[in-house]
């Protein structure tokens, strides 16, 4: 029972009131487009944390990460074509059947879709944000070289992409190294968030005792939990660990805060 009194404390149930209080955020609605479900938890949890007061409402199901995973499996394109439109109708249901103020994009592995999303709502003029869009540029304006972690293979193509992508829009150079532990991403799973951090935690030391890393970036929103742990990942590594969660939502928030 204190499971679930806990769950429901944190996500309440579905309403058509504002969210109580008069927090900073209050009166906005951002639309969270997820790659699974069981992720939504992130989501609700670091938006109520960054974006306080504001109503937060979740799209997506386990069933996409699913079929993206076989595909990687079987070295089929990535993303699948498929995925790309269940984003895109995702982000259009949120749209038309409640209209939030602002669309973020959650899901690293897909951020390919992005795009194509943006496109599908232009004529909304609703702000619509990839999680680890902030992060990369923030990356990427750090200078030096930067680790990529990833804990999970289908990430790792479309997060590189991306910093590749965000490099060349800024009209910097990136110089990079990438490491994929995904004996963390099963520990997650089992519900072992020390041991999935500790492991983390291991493979940033393990590269900087022969490489010189100036900042770190966590590839997926999953991985935030990092934060923690580590809370002052400086003091502990002596660079900055960045993740999608606190880069993110801050992102919106700019964007909501921006808007009134």
């Amino acid at each position: 029972m204190t499971f679930f009194g806990d769950y429901m404390r944190l996500t309440g149930t579905p309403s058509l009131e504002p969210e109580p209080g008069k927090l900073a955020f209050a009166g906005n609605t951002v639309g969270l487009v997820n790659g699974s479900n069981w992720v939504s938890l992130w989501g609700t949890y670091f938006g109520r944390k960054l974006l306080p007061g504001a109503k937060l409402i979740h799209s997506g199901s386990d069933v996409g990460q699913l079929h993206f995973m076989a595909a990687h499996h079987a070295g089929r394109r990535c993303p699948p074509a498929v995925n790309v439109r269940m984003f895109v109708r995702s982000a259009q249901e949120l749209a038309e059947l409640y209209r939030p103020d602002a669309i973020l994009v959650t899901c690293s592995t897909m951020n390919r879709a992005i795009k194509d999303v943006r496109r599908a709502l232009a004529r909304k003029r609703m702000p619509v944000v990839q999680i680890d869009e902030a992060m990369m540029e923030e990356a990427v304006n750090s200078g030096g070289r930067i680790l990529v972690v990833a804990t999970h293979g289908p990430t790792v193509t479309s997060t590189q992409n991306l910093l590749q992508e965000t490099a060349g829009r800024l009209g910097k150079s990136v110089n990079f190294e990438g490491a994929t532990v995904e004996r963390a991403f099963d520990l997650l799973g089992e519900g072992k968030i020390k041991e999935h951090n500790r492991l983390i935690a291991g493979t940033i030391r393990k590269v900087q005792r022969t490489k010189k890393i100036d900042v770190v970036v966590l590839a997926q929103l999953s991985m935030s939990v990092f934060s923690f742990t580590h809370p002052d990942p400086i003091a502990d590594f002596g660079v900055n660990v960045l993740n999608s969660a606190e880069t993110g939502f801050r992102r919106v928030g700019e964007l909501l805060a921006a808007k009134q």
